[in-house]
């Protein structure tokens, strides 16, 4: 995925007209009442590796960099934190000796220069993994990969399955703003300039509803689950873009500050057990992944590109 490769997902399968700001907003209610129990983030450490793993403990609470993204960390509707992210982070997280987590609400493009600048101390917030990132974070080893899918008309009348399509069938695309699918269109020959880029995909789904575009492209996830309640529209099947000629899969994970890579590391083994338990899955699974969207990618491989 090239940048900016945000992917700013906001649907809630319960909720349609939820939008990103009434999530980031309930998600800032929550973090201000958790405030005043730990209001300091850890400190960065100097010692090679990091030693925040065991100011953690000591504290008994790590505070997670979240963007209000349904389903990857958002608040529900009783005001409880939730999301693939977060809820894999209170596993992991009380594993290693933390018993807390608290959310810190953020807008997605700042949660990499939040987690730099002290205010939080991990990115929980399904973040893809890419080159571009990597010069800035580590990762741990992606928790889900993804592929990218189209909303269309039921039927799919103009055949759309791929970029490619699209570009062939002068197809009108929508996508979201900042989404990692404004570059896969636009390296598949697609003007930037004649896409419709819109909010989010609910946005997307009622732009293709209502006959504005032909197609909307987001990650399978996010697609097939906004469809689920639309009685004109389609989600299609999963594919991989192309990215330089090559199919190309995203991965997502939790982000650490450079230095801290004990931390990151403990964090890998306790995700490694996960998945060759499959707790994983199960932990996953409610938010509506498959089994085809577990992975042994590594962050190593995703930095590559």
């Amino acid at each position: 995925m090239a940048p900016p490769r945000t992917n700013a997902r906001t649907y809630d399968p319960g909720q349609p007209g939820t939008t990103r700001r009434s999530l980031l907003a309930g998600v800032a209610a929550f973090g201000a009442l958790g405030a005043a129990g730990c209001s300091r983030v850890a400190a960065a450490s100097s010692t090679p590796g990091g030693d925040l793993l065991s100011r953690l403990r000591a504290q008994g609470v790590v505070r997670l960099g979240i963007a209000g993204e349904i389903p990857f960390g958002y608040i529900d509707k009783n005001g409880r934190l939730t999301g693939e992210a977060p809820e894999l982070a209170r596993v992991v997280f009380k594993r290693l000796g933390v018993d807390r987590v608290q959310p810190v609400p953020t807008e997605f493009g700042s949660l990499i220069p939040g987690l730099n600048s002290q205010q939080f101390d991990v990115v929980s917030a399904g973040m893809y993994i890419t080159p571009e990132r990597c010069q800035q974070v580590v990762f741990a080893d992606p928790d889900y990969q993804m592929l990218d899918a189209f909303i269309v008309r039921k039927g799919n009348p103009k055949g759309l399955h791929d970029y490619r399509d699209v570009v062939a069938k002068q197809a009108k695309l929508a996508t979201g703003t900042g989404y990692a699918e404004i570059q896969y269109a636009a390296e598949a020959g697609y003007k930037q300039s004649d896409m419709l880029i819109v909010t989010d995909q609910v946005a997307g789904l009622n732009a293709v509803e209502a006959g504005r575009v032909d197609v909307f492209a987001g990650t399978a996830l996010t697609v097939r689950e906004v469809v689920k309640k639309s009685g004109k529209a389609e989600a299609t099947k999963p594919f991989a873009p192309l990215v330089k000629g090559k199919p190309h899969v995203d991965g997502g994970g939790f982000a650490f500050r450079s230095t801290e890579t004990r931390l990151r590391d403990a964090f890998n083994a306790e995700l490694r057990k996960m998945k060759a338990s499959g707790e994983l899955f199960r932990i996953l699974r409610p938010f509506g992944f498959t089994k085809a969207e577990m992975t042994d990618l590594t962050a190593k491989e995703l930095c590559r590109g």
